[in-house]
């Protein structure tokens, strides 16, 4: 049964209301009819299933029963991203989606390269959330990760966290990750990753993490793009601590 992703405002009164987007795709590519039926979760971990009633220019659908939602990894992971160039930020934020990352908070670092104004960066901001919820639609997830309008590392940095491993990955040095994770007296519910745009992180924002209780890390000896790290950070703290590979314990 095909899943959608859809904002929980749109489900009222055993009703749900698909959006312009959602309705062109159940009508024009799945060439779904009323009568049929799909699940839709409102990202933020229930699922229905939704018996469809119009397809106009808002395509309608009435709630026939409860479907099982995907289960969430045990792991919460914010992914704190330097913004990169073109569209590499959607890159990482497709892939991490899809290895279950829980928050991403886009951030404004020396080396980043565009310049946007406020308004922009708010624009910005809210199409890389919508890259996170088709990636939560095609993955099957059960909630949609927030992804946060940029701000400098600094004040991500010296934000309210609350996380049990703080990690700042650092090409120029740092201890070994598969080392910091080994070492854990107890398994973690909530980590916190840093990883800087292309150019990497200057040795004062490795400092400043330092000092607001990163670890700084390594990936090892290879120089990685910043979309390769990030998705690599995210899938080795998933494998170790989280869902990747089968263990949802």
């Amino acid at each position: 049964m095909r899943r959608f992703t859809i904002a929980p405002e749109r489900i009222a009164d055993d009703r749900v209301t698909f959006d312009a987007a959602e309705t062109r795709h159940l009508a024009r590519v799945l060439r779904l009819r009323p009568g049929d039926e799909v699940i839709a979760a409102d990202g933020r971990g229930h699922a229905y299933r939704v018996r469809i009633l119009t397809l106009g220019a808002m395509a309608t659908g009435a709630i026939v029963g409860v479907a099982a939602a995907a289960d969430e990894s045990a792991l919460a992971i914010t992914l704190v991203q330097g913004v990169p160039k073109g569209t590499q930020m959607e890159t990482v934020i497709r892939a991490t989606t899809e290895l279950g990352v829980a928050r991403i908070l886009p951030a404004l670092t020396a080396r980043t390269v565009v310049r946007l104004n406020s308004a922009e960066w708010r624009d910005r901001a809210r199409r890389w959330q919508r890259v996170a919820q088709e990636a939560t639609k095609q993955c099957g997830r059960a909630h949609v990760p927030s992804v946060q309008t940029p701000q400098p590392l600094s004040a991500w940095l010296g934000g309210d966290d609350a996380s049990d491993l703080r990690v700042c990955l650092w090409e120029d040095g740092g201890t070994p990750l598969r080392r910091v994770v080994d070492d854990l007296a107890r398994r973690p519910r909530r980590v916190s990753v840093v990883v800087g745009p292309e150019g990497g992180l200057t040795a004062e924002e490795v400092s400043l993490a330092g000092s607001a209780g990163y670890t700084v890390v390594t990936l090892g000896h290879r120089i990685l793009r910043t979309e390769t790290a990030a998705v690599t950070a995210v899938a080795l703290l998933q494998y170790t601590l989280g869902d990747l590979g089968g263990d949802t314990s």
